[in-house]
């Protein structure tokens, strides 16, 4: 996916010591449904556990970057968070 950095939290530590970060993404794009263009513009909650937290500190906020990851449910059962494995920094 790519997408912008439009909020980044502070640094904190799993209990296990690895270092966590959340943030939000912003996605925009433009698609084709049915023949016709579509504009597709989402903001979503993003987790990012691990080495990949020094690359996503150091990203600058609002550029587009790229990222690999996956969806999963929040905690408390209300939405989504996309859990961030890697970036490609732009």
């Amino acid at each position: 996916m790519t997408a912008a950095i439009v909020e980044r939290g502070a640094l904190r530590f799993t209990p296990a010591g690895l270092p966590a970060l959340d943030l939000s993404l912003k996605h925009e794009s433009e698609v084709s449904q049915l023949g016709a263009p579509r504009k597709v513009s989402l903001e979503i909650r993003a987790r990012a556990v691990g080495p990949v937290t020094d690359q996503l500190l150091a990203a600058e906020l609002g550029v587009e970057h790229g990222f690999q990851g996956f969806v999963g449910a929040q905690r408390n059962g209300r939405g989504v968070v996309f859990h961030i494995e890697t970036i490609e920094l732009k």
